[in-house]
């Protein structure tokens, strides 16, 4: 008897675990941190694990970090979705290193631009945004209006601009470039121009969120950065403007990917489907200061003042994502050797 109850007891453990192991399925989501990420958890991830139960686990770093985690592991990736620059992730399309994204299975893709999914369906854009200028009210009187003010000399030593392991200082770099009259099989004037920035600068940062204290300590004055970290800032009290440049801000079309290998695809394709939805973009659009690419979203004119919309965005340069990808190793290298400290 007791011998009997043993076994049922076991095997009813087994079959309870067995079942909580399929309930409580995980994702793995590389993600950008910060205001970025607190965001995602309200309006995205918070309502994908009350509709599926799953979990989702979040690990934090920006592009060029994803890119290099899902390389070196070789189409057996650690990660079911990404967010990636979409320059980055057309160099992960080229090397195969991605799944493609069925947009039969998104119930969301009908009210989502087709310029928001690449034209091989390898990653979609889930936002716009842009790299371009902000500035500290209270230490600039006359805002900037151009890239070519930030060689202004009350900048000198206030200035805060990115590495070119992130976005903004690729941006950077390009716009610089495009001013005078590189291309992007040509970027000597760009390596040109930007080296004295170089040099003026506090930082070259490597994580957006850096530039938060820096500007709360009154430490930068002026910075090239994202329109959503400044309204994330303006919305603490801190005294930022957003310029975009007259030359046009460098137009951000970050993307989610399905890294090959990832143990959740048809759970993944659920993630970004919650990501494009409807509420999801208008959640994220104005916790976040994210252009939507889902056509249904109207922004607020809070909102609308900040984020690449309407007039704003079609002057926005986008440059070639492929172009970009087929640069950035070698733009990268002589970074490294020329403008870095």
């Amino acid at each position: 008897m007791d011998h009997k109850f043993s076994r049922c007891l076991v095997s009813g453990l087994a079959a309870a675990l067995m079942s909580c192991g399929a309930q409580a399925e995980d994702l793995v989501v590389g993600i950008f941190g910060g205001s970025f990420a607190e965001n995602s958890k309200t309006c995205h991830i918070a309502p994908f694990e009350k509709k599926t139960g799953a979990k989702v686990t979040l690990k934090l770093g920006n592009s060029s970090q994803f890119a290099a985690a899902v390389r070196a592991t070789g189409g057996k990736s650690d990660f079911d979705v990404v967010y990636i620059d979409n320059s980055l992730a057309a160099q992960l399309k080229n090397e195969k290193l991605l799944e493609t994204i069925d947009k039969s299975k998104l119930a969301n893709a009908v009210d989502v631009s087709p310029k928001a999914f690449d034209k091989d369906n390898q990653y979609v854009a889930f936002e716009t945004s842009a790299t371009l200028i902000v500035y500290d009210t209270t230490q600039i009187k006359t805002p900037p209006t151009s890239w070519s003010d930030l060689y202004k000399p009350e900048y000198d030593g206030k200035l805060a601009i990115g590495d070119i392991s992130g976005t903004s200082g690729a941006h950077l770099l390009i716009a610089l470039n495009r001013m005078k009259g590189g291309t992007l099989a040509n970027m000597n004037p760009g390596f040109d121009a930007i080296k004295p920035l170089a040099k003026s600068s506090v930082v070259q940062y490597t994580q957006a969120d850096q530039l938060v204290s820096l500007f709360e300590r009154k430490e930068i004055a002026v910075a090239v950065w994202y329109p959503d970290r400044a309204g994330a800032a303006i919305d603490k009290g801190l005294p930022l403007a957003v310029v975009f440049p007259k030359e046009g801000a460098v137009g951000i079309l970050p993307a989610l990917v399905l890294p090959k290998g990832g143990k959740s695809p048809a759970l993944a394709l659920k993630y970004i489907d919650e990501v494009l939805s409807r509420e999801g973009q208008a959640c994220f659009g104005e916790k976040s200061y994210a252009g939507p690419v889902n056509t249904k979203v109207t922004l607020s004119d809070k909102a609308a003042k900040i984020v690449p919309y309407r007039d704003t965005f079609d002057n926005l340069y986008l440059p070639e994502p492929e172009a970009v990808a087929k640069g950035l190793p070698e733009w990268s290298k002589r970074w490294q050797r020329e403008v870095s400290r």
